[in-house]
């Protein structure tokens, strides 16, 4: 499906390049648009002054070098930790300490109310913690039953 033809490179410093028309070569930073609702929907290359150079609609539209150069740059870029399992809850009421497995390690995270807890499509959630990092949770039917269980409390 690869219809989106740029020119991505990277430089000695490892900054994303896009060339233009002329083949001029600017670093670049990709944004996405819908970073949990639609991760690989509307991403943004945006120049060094802020506006965007180019509009990707799908990332499946690119080539997969491209698309791999954009990936690793998103990945560099964000940090939301994935939620896998809830150890342990401090109490059922808020605030409240959560013990949590995520896929960067083991932590804990304190849930100040139930507002901290956003609903996403596909069953998906997003936790503020009181830090004000965000963890995710994407299916939260995938939880093991104890997660469940300890999530059904708050929701």
């Amino acid at each position: 499906m690869a219809s989106l033809h740029l020119k991505l490179s990277r430089d000695g410093f490892g900054r994303l390049l896009l060339a233009d028309i002329r083949m001029t070569e600017e670093p670049v930073t990709p944004v996405r648009a819908f970073p949990l609702a639609a991760p690989t929907e509307g991403v943004s290359l945006v120049g060094p002054d802020g506006h965007e150079r180019q509009w990707i609609p799908n990332l499946a539209e690119l080539d997969a070098a491209s698309r791999t150069l954009v990936q690793e740059d998103l990945d560099a870029r964000e940090l939301i930790p994935e939620i896998r399992r809830i150890v342990a809850v401090s109490t059922f009421s808020t605030p409240s300490t959560w013990q949590v497995e995520t896929d960067r390690g083991n932590t804990d995270l304190l849930l100040r109310s139930e507002d901290d807890l956003r609903r996403l499509p596909a069953n998906g959630l997003l936790v503020a913690s009181g830090s004000g990092l965000h963890f995710l949770i994407r299916d939260r039917n995938a939880l093991d039953k104890t997660s469940k269980k300890f999530l059904d409390r708050f929701l």
